[in-house]
């Protein structure tokens, strides 16, 4: 628990090493996102992101699953799910949450499955926590196999660019650095008592397409969401209705 006051504080940061900052974050974050209610997966976010995926298949991948939480709710609607997620406290969290899941403790920068082995990989709000997203799409891309899809979701970059000026509803969004260059931030973020930093990369659009494409895959699916009418609980919430908070893909691999 935190005694500090409610708030976000932003550091900007020329460099990070991603993979070691979500190992030292894991139990702030399995804490934020299992209680009810607090984290914006279950109150909006699942729901939004829910229409781009595919019936079940064959095989799921949730990549970067960290404590499982969408495993479980994608394994409720009948997917036969593998999680996998770099951090030993994740995938310890995720295991303990259902022993019944496996999950694989492994980099998204070299998936431990042979080519073709799933018929979809979910990249639920883990590329923005991957130090070498490149790498990772492409071994998304691989272990997919004909026909199969790549579905993600990541902070859009927009909102990762840049800031609302205040906290009123008609606020401006204003970027002070370069939205086009790669760069690096750390959110300390307090509510409730808890505590949660999230360390992430800021990338342009371009980059994801880009590396979806010459991994051989072709979008066929992209939104940009907001928080929708029902999950406004504050005035401030409304500034989310003007610009994107996530952006969701999905591409297929050619037969």
């Amino acid at each position: 628990m935190s005694d500090k006051p409610d708030g976000l504080v932003r550091v900007e940061r020329a460099s990070a090493d991603l993979r070691a900052e979500w190992g030292r974050n894991a139990p702030g974050f399995v804490a934020w996102v299992r209680k009810p209610n607090h984290d914006s997966y279950d109150r909006f976010h699942r729901d939004q992101f829910l229409p781009i995926v595919p019936e079940p298949g064959r095989r799921t991948l949730d990549l970067g699953c960290g404590e499982g939480r969408l495993s479980r709710d994608l394994q409720a609607l009948g997917h036969r799910m593998v999680g996998l997620d770099a951090s030993h406290a994740m995938a310890e969290a995720a295991h303990a949450a259902d022993a019944s899941i496996p999950v694989c403790r492994a980099d998204a920068q070299r998936i431990a499955f042979a080519d073709a082995t799933f018929d979809l990989v979910i990249a639920f709000m883990s590329l923005q926590d991957v130090d070498d997203a490149v790498t990772a799409i492409r071994e998304a891309a691989r272990v997919l196999e004909p026909k199969g899809r790549l579905c993600l979701a990541i902070v859009h970059p927009l909102n990762s660019a840049g800031a609302f000026e205040s906290d009123e509803p008609d606020s401006a969004f204003r970027i002070d650095g370069s939205y086009l260059d790669t760069s690096f931030r750390q959110d300390t973020v307090v509510r409730d008592g808890l505590e949660v930093v999230f360390a992430s990369a800021h990338r342009p659009l371009q980059f994801y397409v880009d590396a979806i494409t010459e991994a051989g895959l072709v979008v066929d699916r992209l939104a940009e969401t907001g928080v929708p009418d029902d999950a406004v609980t504050q005035a401030r919430s409304r500034r989310w209705q003007r610009v994107p908070l996530f952006l969701h893909v999905r591409a297929v691999k050619p037969a």
